[in-house]
């Protein structure tokens, strides 16, 4: 009985994923680079007639590196982290250009936007009338709290050529 011969499967693998054979190759040091996608972390709330977005943006300078737009209801905060040096030789930092876009709940000017960067976080806050959830609420009946009408009515006050007046 003869060998079957070892599938080519680990080289064909590591050239269509290089980053996840690296990855299980490595020893452990947190999550796989393909699940943390480029993004920052943002926190929505509704303060004092204000509508205040949060963005954790550690280790930037907000002159240089982070911009803040906004047109009609959708507000963009932009952030871009340049490698500052040669590189060391292993690095967990990530370096390149980030966005998010939030929708908000109506259009605003953008002279009215404030935006302040304090401590690694940006704290955006729009001037809002009243901020609600849009849509409207629908009323739920429930089945079993109405009673059953039956199916087979009788009608008290006859309606006809034979009804009498």
């Amino acid at each position: 009985m003869s060998k079957l011969p070892r599938p080519q499967a680990p080289a064909r693998f590591r050239s269509m994923f290089p980053e996840l054979a690296d990855w299980l190759e490595s020893p452990w040091t947190g999550p796989p680079p393909f699940l943390t996608g480029p993004a920052f972390r943002l926190e929505e709330t509704a303060r004092d007639h204000r509508y205040v977005i949060r963005a954790e943006l550690p280790g930037l300078d907000p002159d240089k590196d982070i911009e803040v737009t906004v047109s009609g209801r959708i507000l963009t905060i932009r952030a871009e982290r340049r490698q500052q040096d040669d590189g060391p030789y292993r690095s967990e930092f990530r370096y390149g250009s980030l966005a998010r876009a939030v929708r908000l709940p109506a259009a605003v000017d953008p002279a009215d936007v404030t935006a302040r960067y304090d401590k690694g976080v940006l704290e955006v806050s729009v001037p809002v009338a009243d901020v609600e959830p849009e849509g409207a609420r629908i009323l739920i009946e429930n089945a079993d709290a109405v009673p059953e009408q039956p199916s087979g009515r009788t009608e008290k006050n006859p309606v006809g050529p034979d009804a009498a007046a």
